[in-house]
């Protein structure tokens, strides 16, 4: 497979009925990388012919998504561009002229049968174990019968002159040539009698109006290919390169749906990934590129990315794996200003900062968490005690290790210790406990748990020194001091 070096004209035309799952997401990362690759140009287009399954709201959701994955289109909705517009449903009148041209040149015909009709013929079909098709009651009506139907206002679609027999050919740049029997095709409808068209005709008038050059799409799309080229072939165009996309599996190599968990971008987003490690990690979904490397910036994508380093092999959905790569991306590759403002709205809604909160201590804080982060969301659970004050029972001050008893004079004597030293970072901090342990005589592993749940509420946090320094003199010994006052209850 050669390498694409012209400028492609490449297009995303979703049907705004349901959500973008993970698999379009990726078409729409594809077809981006591709046009930025060779300086060409990527199309939004809203496909809204389907008018009974059109979800409220959802074009508006389709947007954001790609928008938040940091994906903009060069020509469409809200853009303009040459061949506007970019929605179907204000393209009505461009789509009945070419109606109109096959039905003079005799490459379609009317059909005047009736929704009833057709699920009765399909029920009959069924019961009968037949394959499922229109069996062609229009297509040789006389022009006597034709007029009649007309005089009597009987609505009607326009079907598709499907030749009786030969073959057709799709080219997939993926996978070469796929043959399909003509004799095993339908007369499919290009147009309803609403004057909507339906997917294909649509897409081909569209296309080849954009002037789109490659056509970047589901693997689902490959059992309809047939009439794609028909249309070209009727309406004297040449088609676009075709590369129809492997598909997006689960790890059990079923479908991807929700009960394998999130499969919306959107979920992922309120979930606490990144866009970054999103488009990153589906970037890799079916396209190799250079040795074992996982992690690529978008500049480095962008420069690797072509239709030659696409596999026609099925590519599995990996959470596991989109959670590492979230965590690195959090940890690695954000700048600890950028980590602060995704992480402060929810630190804001857990009501743990407010506007009066320090942005130096907020990012301070998230600097010593990052290391741990996987999820944004989980910075509010890592975070929490250096916003608001822990209130750990004697028993937890004094650990596995000591009594209260115990864990009061040691405590004490740390509380005197550090409010001597004069430089609060890390190594004198560190340096005056770790000396204290060895004057009392403690295992440093004993009084540092015990200063650490005095001070946090917690067994786990980031390491001891550099949670007081980021706390400070002030609250650490306040914390110290209410932590002495706890043991002092118990030890009386």
């Amino acid at each position: 497979m050669s390498k694409t070096t012209s400028p492609v004209r490449v297009r995303f035309a979703p049907s705004p009925t349901g959500y973008l799952h993970v698999g379009s997401v990726r078409t729409v990362i594809f077809n981006w990388l591709l046009a930025r690759h060779t300086g060409g140009t990527f199309v939004w287009r809203i496909e809204d012919t389907d008018r009974e399954r059109l979800v409220p709201g959802v074009i508006e959701t389709m947007r954001e998504t790609v928008r938040w994955l940091g994906v903009e289109w060069d020509e469409g909705p809200e853009v303009g561009g040459p061949y506007g517009p970019y929605v179907q449903s204000e393209r009505l009148s461009i789509y009945r002229e070419h109606a109109d041209r096959l039905l003079e040149e005799g490459r379609a015909y009317r059909c005047y049968c009736s929704p009833e009709r057709l699920a009765e013929l399909r029920a009959e079909q069924q019961r009968a174990g037949l394959p499922t098709g229109y069996d062609r009651r229009c297509r040789d009506l006389s022009d006597a019968e034709r007029a009649e139907l007309e005089a009597s206002g009987t609505p009607s679609a326009i079907r598709f002159r499907t030749p009786l027999d030969g073959t057709t050919t799709m080219v997939d740049a993926l996978r070469g040539p796929i043959t399909y029997e003509n004799a095993s095709l339908d007369d499919f409808i290009i147009l309803k009698s609403d004057g909507y068209p339906v997917y294909h005709f649509g897409v081909v008038v569209d296309d080849y109006l954009m002037k789109i050059t490659h056509v970047l799409r589901g693997q689902e799309y490959l059992s309809a290919g047939a009439k794609d080229i028909l249309l070209h072939d009727a309406l004297g165009i040449s088609p676009p390169v075709y590369v129809h996309l492997p598909l997006v599996l689960a790890p059990d190599r079923s479908r991807l749906s929700k009960r394998h968990g999130a499969v919306a971008a959107l979920e992922f987003r309120d979930l606490g990934y990144v866009p970054e490690a999103l488009f990153n990690y589906l970037a890799l979904l079916g396209a190799a590129y250079s040795g074992d490397r996982e992690i690529y910036s978008r500049e480095e994508l962008i420069e690797l990315f072509d239709i030659d380093r696409l596999n026609p092999a099925s590519a599995v959905f990996d959470h596991r794996k989109l959670e590492w790569m979230n965590g690195y991306y959090i940890n690695h590759a954000l700048t600890l200003p950028d980590l602060a403002d995704r992480c402060l709205p929810l630190l804001r809604d857990a009501g743990l900062v407010t506007d009066e909160t320090p942005r130096e201590y907020v990012e301070q804080v998230v600097g010593l968490v990052k290391d741990r982060i996987k999820l944004l969301p989980e910075v509010v659970e890592l975070t929490s005690f250096f916003f608001t004050e822990p209130s750990p029972a004697p028993d937890e001050i004094a650990g596995r290790r000591l009594t209260p008893e115990e864990a009061l004079p040691a405590l004490e004597r740390a509380r005197e210790r550090l409010e001597a030293v004069t430089e609060w970072s890390d190594e004198p901090l560190e340096s005056a406990m770790r000396s204290l342990a060895e004057e009392l005589g403690m295992k440093t592993g004993a009084l540092f748990m015990s200063l650490r749940v005095a001070i946090t509420g917690r067994t786990v946090s980031p390491g001891l020194f550099e949670t007081m320094r980021v706390l400070g003199r002030d609250t650490t010994l306040a914390r110290l001091s209410r932590a002495v006052d706890a043991l002092s209850g118990v030890a009386a």
